[in-house]
């Protein structure tokens, strides 16, 4: 049974499932799709051709699907996908994506997005990715599983944060960030690994050592790290290891790092 606000405007077209909560005064524009056991609070616009799973709480002020803040955006038909389980605070702004960028923005499972957080078009966020008060994220950017982003934090376009990356509080982030590390500053320089929080999650005690070997080997050792990413996925048998040297050897905007 849908409860929906008698204040509350959906407009012809818009695929509300069962058990969804609209709160007063929100706007659910047409192209809109609304998974069961979602809850969208007072005062929320969901516009363009926008897809919310199931079991997200959407708080008051949100604005999910509206337009690109891309001069290049022509009106060409582009989408905002959202898994479940998210929950989206207040004045949070997603836009929908570009034809440039893939024609979609996606938001995955399980993902905390605070307060007055920016996620810009076709932006792509894995799930179960923290991502706290006023943080801006620009357009192009990705974020892998299990990522945490800390307030008031800037992202460039087109960087790539990897899993289990942490990036501190107030960092301005312009190249890409390797997965299991923690950044901050600004510009943001890798500070070392994200330990506490492979061990919340890695059962394996081998697997964070190997990890913590690897990142030595890369960014201590003063060897080139290209050098040590190739040796690395050529002889690792470790799949983390693997996954760190990789993402070195694909990085487009270059790893910011700090010889020791």
């Amino acid at each position: 049974m849908k409860n929906i606000h008698s204040s509350a405007i959906v407009e012809d077209g818009a695929i509300i499932e069962d058990d969804v909560t609209i709160g007063p005064f929100t706007i659910i524009g047409k192209d809109v799709k609304i998974g069961k056991g979602t809850v969208v609070q007072s005062h929320t616009l969901i516009t363009g051709k926008t897809t919310i799973g199931e079991n997200n709480r959407i708080f008051s002020h949100a604005v999910l699907g509206s337009i690109p803040q891309d001069l290049k955006f022509d009106g060409e038909i582009t989408e905002l996908i959202i898994g479940d389980n998210n929950t989206i605070r207040e004045h949070v702004l997603i836009n929908v994506g570009t034809a440039g960028g893939g024609y979609k923005t996606v938001i995955g499972d399980n993902c905390l997005i605070m307060g007055h957080v920016h996620i810009g078009h076709d932006t792509i966020i894995e799930s179960n990715i923290v991502i706290a008060n006023s943080t801006v994220i620009a357009g192009h950017v990705e974020i892998d599983s299990n990522a945490f982003v800390g307030g008031l934090s800037a992202i460039h376009q087109f960087c790539k944060i990897g899993e289990f990356a942490m990036i501190g509080g107030g960092s301005i982030l312009v190249q890409d960030i390797p997965p299991y590390c923690i950044c901050e500053g600004n510009r943001a320089n890798i500070r070392g690994l994200n330990i506490n929080g492979l061990r919340r999650h890695f059962e394996n005690r081998d697997d964070i050592n190997s990890i913590r070997k690897a990142y030595k080997n890369i960014f201590e050792s003063g060897n080139p790290i290209v050098d040590v990413a190739k040796e690395l996925v050529a002889n690792s048998d470790n799949q983390y290891v693997k996954k760190l040297a990789q993402f070195v050897l694909d990085t487009k905007r270059g790893i910011p790092f700090i010889r020791k």
